[in-house]
């Protein structure tokens, strides 16, 4: 049960990987490794996982060639083609925030920002100097 729309919109075409996803496949089908590589290449796992969640959700196709080897191809369905106002949407307002900006490069990550330079930073972990900060 969602408590607004924008939860529900955000649930099914919301994170990191699937607006991108939706986004490249209105162009048409794509096949696996061409949506990994055009969404900046994420473990197979994380693609794997947003598909199978938008093919749960109506919003994207999943056909199967007998083939050998097999294909498959992601295409949006119907449904998921009118999510277009919705990335178009996004995708000027992402234009307009990297010519803002000035960039079209990755932000920093979250360890550049918010660490002190003094700081150790381990895998995840982060140790401050003996000064305590």
């Amino acid at each position: 049960m969602y408590n607004c729309p924008v939860e529900a919109t955000v649930d099914v075409a919301g994170g990191k990987w699937k607006p991108v996803i939706i986004y490249h496949l209105l162009d048409g089908p794509k096949r696996f490794g061409e949506l990994r590589r055009m969404t900046g290449d994420p473990s197979q796992r994380s693609i794997t996982m947003q598909l199978r969640q938008l093919e749960d959700d109506g919003i994207v196709n999943r056909e199967v060639f007998a083939e050998v080897p097999p294909r498959v191809e992601y295409s949006l369905t119907e449904f998921g083609k009118t999510l277009w106002p919705v990335l178009r949407a996004m995708k000027e307002w992402g234009d307009s925030f990297m010519a803002r900006s000035g960039s079209h490069l990755p932000r920093a990550t979250r360890s550049e920002i918010l660490v002190p330079s003094d700081a150790v930073v381990l895998g995840d972990v982060v140790a401050a100097d003996d000064t305590g900060v």
